[in-house]
């Protein structure tokens, strides 16, 4: 079954996943929580990069696309919970390390998140 994978558009569900529950690891910031008017087929999933942390646009393309993927994987591999909405924010040193360990962490801590 290949889920559907939505970001977050609204400026309220944003913030709203802010004030939430969190985990933060040596690559990501993650931000999870229930939503109001949320559909549960669908994984509502944002990422972000800030231009401030890393400056050129081709580097923080590559890191949301490195996060896209590793999502991608988590879905076919491991049972998420779509009740709730996820708001990754991700770090500088994403860039420097290895696609098999960041994923490697990522999974870690989606298993604590069930």
């Amino acid at each position: 079954m290949k889920s559907k994978i939505v970001a977050l558009s609204k400026n309220e569900d944003f913030k709203h996943l802010l004030k939430k529950n969190k985990i933060s690891n040596k690559y990501i910031t993650l931000f999870f929580g229930s939503l109001n008017n949320k559909n549960n087929k669908k994984l509502n999933i944002s990422f972000v990069t800030k231009k401030k942390q890393i400056k050129s646009a081709v580097k923080r393309n590559k890191v949301k696309r490195r996060l896209r993927n590793i999502m991608n994987d988590l879905v076919k591999n491991m049972s998420i919970n779509f009740n709730l909405s996820y708001l990754v924010l991700a770090k500088t040193t994403m860039l420097n390390n290895e696609y098999q360990v960041i994923k490697e962490t990522l999974f870690q801590d989606f298993k604590k998140i069930r």
